[in-house]
């Protein structure tokens, strides 16, 4: 696996010379206020987005420079809003994600027909979907939709997953097994991304933590540095204090 980097991001208005190298085997997560610059950094990181000055590499390439097939193996992207433009079965949308597999004929990368099906069910159990694979996305709920989407980008398995807000939709069972699956794809040497609101999500199940303000970065590094009580109270303007130890924090606002 190779490191995802960005050098010196500009975006007007949205991001100010961010710079920052991602590591595979972790789950980095974005924070920040809204409006501090979380999607449209996660958005140049899965080359989406062509920021005004900087660059994005991967594994020493420039991210622009990559054929999108090979962009698209290396890189994951779930978008925010769970939208979907045809109204196929879930198991089809979910098998897009193998597209990027199935290339020229002699591609070294190629896959078979055999690979891309077993890869498409270990995504469909992985966001218990199997029961479901032969129902039209437009009668899944939104919850479901979203776990539909998130799986489509399991299928892919690519060297990095990069999310947007991935728990939105979600309900708690739901919500910790997605989050519970992606520090098993950290585990498994992947690099995992998240721009999440929740800031005890992050501060308990992420390895590290940068947080945005107005399109810098104001911290970096392990979560209880980067989520220290002091700064979210700054960042986010509100009284915050943290409860609870290692694992299991809850932030409190207010007064402690």
């Amino acid at each position: 696996m190779t490191a995802l980097c960005a050098a010196d991001l500009t975006l007007p208005g949205r991001l100010a010379a961010v710079s920052l190298t991602l590591r595979p085997g972790e789950v980095t997560a974005i924070v920040g206020p809204n409006g501090a610059g979380k999607s449209s950094l996660l958005a140049c990181l899965a080359g989406l987005l062509a920021p005004a000055t900087g660059a994005v590499s991967c594994g020493g390439e420039p991210l622009a420079a990559l054929p999108p097939r090979e962009r698209a193996r290396r890189i994951g992207y779930l978008p925010q809003t769970p939208e979907i433009a045809w109204d196929v079965t879930v198991e089809t949308l979910v098998s897009l994600g193998r597209l990027p597999w199935q290339g020229a004929a002699r591609h070294p990368a190629r896959t078979t027909p055999a690979e891309d099906a077993a890869a498409v069910d270990r995504a469909l159990a992985a966001m218990d979907l199997s029961a479901l694979r032969h129902r039209p996305v437009s009668h899944l709920s939104g919850g479901e939709r979203a776990r539909a989407l998130a799986a489509r980008v399991l299928a892919g398995e690519p060297a990095w997953l990069l999310a947007d807000e991935p728990l939105a939709n979600l309900d708690l069972a739901h919500a910790a097994a997605l989050v519970a699956l992606l520090r098993d794809q950290a585990g498994a040497g992947r690099g995992v991304v998240l721009v999440l609101h929740d800031l005890a999500m992050a501060m308990n199940r992420a390895d590290r933590v940068v947080v945005l303000e107005r399109g810098r970065i104001v911290a970096d590094g392990p979560p209880e540095q980067a989520l220290e009580a002091a700064l979210v109270s700054r960042v986010w303007q509100v009284q915050a204090c943290w409860w609870g130890g290692p694992g299991t924090r809850a932030l409190a606002l207010g007064q402690p």
